[in-house]
């Protein structure tokens, strides 16, 4: 599956009201750590179908941002049934990001 990008408008449809588990990857274009992450989070969206993965781009929704409290990017948050089941900031290896959408 390919990776969504979502803003405000889109947020509630494609990520709080998903049957799927979502990941969500915040990030900007100026971050180096959220380029580095960007093909691993490409890679999880291609090899778990089951999985929506999602990206949000702090500097284009700082609101959005704001409401998860993102102080550091890269941060990823997982969802289920609408709720956030788990996060992450920073770069993460791909097999901690499986294990968060476990």
């Amino acid at each position: 599956m390919s990776v969504l990008s979502v803003n405000k408008n889109s947020f509630v449809n494609e990520v709080i009201n998903s049957d799927k588990t979502v990941i969500v990857d915040f990030w900007a274009s100026w971050c180096g750590p959220c380029k580095m992450l960007s093909p691993i989070v490409d890679e999880i969206a291609q090899e778990h179908p089951e999985i929506k993965v999602c990206k949000v781009n702090v500097d284009d929704e700082p609101e959005l941002a704001q409401s998860f409290r993102i102080m550091s990017i890269p941060t990823l948050i997982v969802f289920k049934g609408g709720k956030t089941v788990s996060s992450s900031v920073g770069l993460r290896p791909k097999s901690e990001i499986e294990a968060m959408i476990k």
